[in-house]
């Protein structure tokens, strides 16, 4: 079992920026390909962004490009999203989420998930 728990989330500005951090436990992290995905008020689930194993990868939705950034820190057992250039549109709760397959960028590809944190742009 994989326990996921994300902080970091809050209010902030339009404009500035914001770093989640998603702790984890129960097994090793770099077994599992890292995801971020988040939920905004009265819209879907939707992809943010996803990391490989060892960190050689990434992918992001077009929303979000050049904007955020994942990373992870294996020897931590913890994955980041920094975000930056924050808009209004990026309000949502922020979920992290685990998978066992090599490249990931669906919420049916993910086997464990956080509870989420919720991020605030102000405009």
């Amino acid at each position: 079992q994989v326990q996921l728990v994300e902080s970091g989330g809050g209010l902030v500005q339009a404009g500035g920026s914001m770093r989640l951090s998603c702790a984890t436990s129960g097994r090793i992290i770099s077994l599992y390909t890292m995801g971020w995905f988040r939920q905004a008020p009265g819209k879907e689930r939707e992809f943010v962004g996803s990391i490989s194993r060892s960190g050689d990868s990434t992918g992001y939705a077009d929303s979000v490009k050049g904007r955020f950034t994942i990373s992870r820190d294996n020897a931590k057992n913890t994955v980041y999203l920094q975000m930056n250039s924050l808009k209004p549109d990026d309000t949502a709760v922020y979920f992290c989420a685990a998978s066992y397959l090599a490249y990931a960028t669906q919420g049916g590809q993910m086997r464990y998930w956080g509870r989420g944190t919720l991020v605030t742009v102000s405009s």
